[in-house]
């Protein structure tokens, strides 16, 4: 059986090569429903910009006690090897979990599927795509926005939505 490892990061920026993970949220999906759920805040090596503390709520002293993505690279790892990495827009949030697992020694080398890019073709004619704008058309109950843990529960259930409406050939084998 293939599984799906449904992700979402909050981070202190939008360059995997300069930000570093402050929060981390995957979700383990057997095609049908989440079998396993995994959420940890992560201490950055920088500070969290003004900005980006009021977007997502996560604040320099709530990561301070945080584990080091040191800590966790290897449960994030094998969380995630052997499985579909699924994120709404996959290649930020490949880029950032890959190369944070790289410099820890792991190399994630597994099949992405974004649920932006398959969202527009399953469910044509949307305003938007963004998660929490598709959430709100489609009847998903998005809680906690900008929060790895209320994204990757909101894109778990969009993902089974999609699940349900594609031919597994065309869009979930590649």
């Amino acid at each position: 059986m293939k599984l799906y490892a449904i992700v979402d990061i909050e981070t202190t920026g939008g360059n995997a090569s300069s930000g570093s993970i402050t929060e981390i949220a995957v979700a383990i999906h057997n095609g049908k429903e989440v079998i396993e759920f995994y959420e940890t805040l992560v201490r950055p090596n920088q500070y969290i910009p003004y900005f980006i503390q009021q977007l997502t709520g996560i604040t320099n002293e709530m990561v301070a006690s945080a584990p080091s993505f040191d800590e966790v690279a290897a449960t994030i790892y094998h969380l995630l090897k052997d499985k579909v990495f699924v994120a709404h827009n996959v290649g930020f949030d490949y880029s950032f979990v890959n190369a944070h697992l790289q410099v820890h020694g792991y190399k994630l080398n597994v099949p992405k599927l974004c649920t932006v890019k398959l969202s527009r073709k399953l469910i044509p004619g949307m305003t938007s795509y963004s998660l929490g704008k598709l959430c709100t058309e489609i009847g998903i109950n998005h809680t906690a926005r900008h929060r790895a843990g209320g994204d990757v529960q909101a894109t778990a259930q969009l993902f089974s939505m999609l699940f349900e409406k594609a031919n597994y050939t065309d869009f979930f084998a590649r």
